[in-house]
């Protein structure tokens, strides 16, 4: 390296510590706003918001629960860690004392399930046991046939979009003698925790298919390569790609991934390979003092989430239709502040029945591996947002479709699966449709970028400024498509319109476009510094 080159790169390091000085100053300065004005905006809107309820910090101040899926959560903790307490306790003893493997495991789960499934669905689990065994059944009898992942996905698509446009159908359908089952139907509606069965279904028919061919996965260059595998654990990636003994693919086991109790209401989505592998050998990645702090941290981010919905009353402001009336401003906050809210909601949730799998023994793959605010692409935002759906796309969706090959025309096919899969409702499909639309540019910018390369310092200034506009535009996008999606609906695009192009509105436009080409910014340091370790 040159003296030329030297003085350079020290110009570029000086330049980039000064540019992060001036970019943390400014997001100090935009949280101080956005945190000082938002409790202005609740403290003065409170008594026009419904979904309030008695806060147990700085009381008398309220509470926002007007999220029914935090309410619900939230409220029943105590009740699901006390029975998650009791089934790891027994499920690890007998596990100890008997020293069962996949087999024995198998039947010791499918009877803890069964027990919370009956409380959960009481006679609906008929419906559960009587579709899983005909999906087992079409794997076991044309999983050899070439029409097999057609007959695989027509089973389950149908019982998908039936479930929902039936409402988990009524016992009295089949016959008047049975329509006395209707009155136990238990405290959760069967279906909507079904869509995450169809997925393991799914899996099960994947996983065994594949098992009859010849795998092309090198486990030695893998663990070679791989920091987990050469420190003594086993990822994730070799516990799917290995594939598991045909004697893995039995009716109990396939029974036992379905319900498993720690991960049957809401995932982390698991494939059957790595299931099974665990349940035959219990995962050694998590010893006792990581899964502590892992439950400590969570106790952190729970209270935070707590300190969060005394404070910022976010999602009752958004639900109440209020904003609508607010200033372009005001919209921006809230919008901002629900999407901080919905991910720390679905953060505390995952990672909530991750860590009693884990204490189970089953290791599965970590969703919102990044926060909200480290996201400045749509494809690194979907991969850090339901990181184990994701890799389940890839390997059961994606893939099988082409891959990158045909790359913009498959995300159309997988974001409309996607959005089918949460809910029969015309917002979620509007998301997922805005968010293909975003990403046809993502990708044609980024394949422009990668054949391009910077060969000097100027050309690499320019084409980080670049990607940092490209970035600012990027998260515009993405607020956008999920308030769209989760938030105010398909409906609320034009009052949403309304509000931001106008003369009051084009400020704030540009000021949020401002503080996240800044952001983007900041993440680049971030990216840079992980780089570095």
């Amino acid at each position: 390296m040159d003296n030329k080159t030297l003085y350079n790169a020290r110009i570029a390091s000086s330049w980039r510590r000064h540019e992060l000085g001036f970019l943390i100053l400014y997001a100090l300065l935009f949280y101080f706003f956005i945190i000082r004005h938002s409790l202005q905006l609740s403290r003065e809107h409170y008594v026009k918001l419904y979904g309030l309820r008695s806060g147990w910090i700085f009381p008398p101040r309220l509470n926002d629960l007007s999220d029914a899926q935090w309410r619900n959560f939230r409220g029943n903790l105590p009740i699901l860690t006390t029975v998650f307490l009791i089934y790891a306790l027994g499920a690890n003893f007998l596990r100890s004392r008997f020293l069962l493997r996949a087999k024995g495991m198998s039947i010791i789960w499918l009877i803890i399930s069964f027990t919370y499934l009956l409380y959960l669905h009481e006679a609906c689990v008929i419906f559960i046991i009587s579709i899983a065994s005909l999906n087992f059944l079409i794997v076991k009898i044309f999983a050899r046939t070439k029409f097999f992942l057609y007959l695989l996905w027509t089973f389950n698509l149908y019982f998908l979009l039936s479930n929902r446009v039936y409402e988990g159908y009524s016992f009295s359908t089949i016959g008047l003698r049975w329509s006395y089952l209707d009155n136990f139907r238990g405290t959760f509606r069967w279906q909507i925790c079904f869509n995450f069965v169809v997925l393991r279904m799914i899996s099960f028919g994947y996983d065994y298919h594949w098992a009859y061919d010849h795998s092309c996965f090198d486990q030695k260059k893998h663990s070679q390569r791989c920091e987990v595998c050469r420190s003594g654990g086993t990822c994730y990636q070799l516990l799917q790609e290995k594939g598991v003994q045909d004697d893995k693919f039995t009716f109990t086991i396939y029974l036992c991934y379905l319900v498993y109790a720690p991960l049957y209401l809401a995932g982390p989505i698991v494939s059957f390979n790595a299931f099974a592998s665990q349940l035959d050998v219990p995962q050694n990645n998590y010893r006792l003092r990581h899964l502590a702090w892992y439950g400590l941290r969570w106790t952190f981010s729970f209270l935070l989430m707590e300190l969060m919905t005394h404070l910022f009353h976010y999602n009752a402001l958004a639900i109440s239709g209020l904003w609508k009336q607010l200033s372009p401003l005001d919209v921006f906050i809230i919008g901002y502040g629900v999407l901080n809210f919905m991910w720390l909601k679905f953060f505390l949730i995952w990672r909530y029945f991750r860590f009693w799998s884990l204490i189970c023994g089953i290791d599965v793959p970590e969703n919102m591996p990044r926060c909200i605010n480290n996201c400045y692409n749509l494809e690194g935002f979907w991969k850090s947002w339901h990181a184990s759906y994701n890799k389940w796309l890839v390997r059961y969706m994606y893939i099988p479709l082409g891959g990158s090959k045909r790359k913009a025309f498959n995300v159309w096919i997988v974001f409309t699966f996607v959005a089918i899969w949460h809910d029969l409702e015309w917002k979620l499909l509007w998301w997922a449709w805005l968010t293909c639309l975003f990403f046809v540019p993502e990708m044609i910018v980024k394949s422009a970028v990668s054949t391009f390369k910077a060969e000097s310092a100027i050309t690499e200034f320019v084409v980080r400024e670049l990607s940092a506009i490209a970035g600012a535009i990027t998260i515009t996008c993405l607020m956008v498509a999920n308030l769209v999606g989760y938030v105010i609906g398909p409906s609320g695009i034009n009052s949403l319109g309304s509000r931001f192009l106008n003369k009051q509105g084009f400020p704030v436009l540009g000021g949020m476009f401002v503080t996240f080409y800044v952001g983007t910014k900041l993440m680049f340091h971030i990216r840079d510094a992980e780089r570095k370790r």
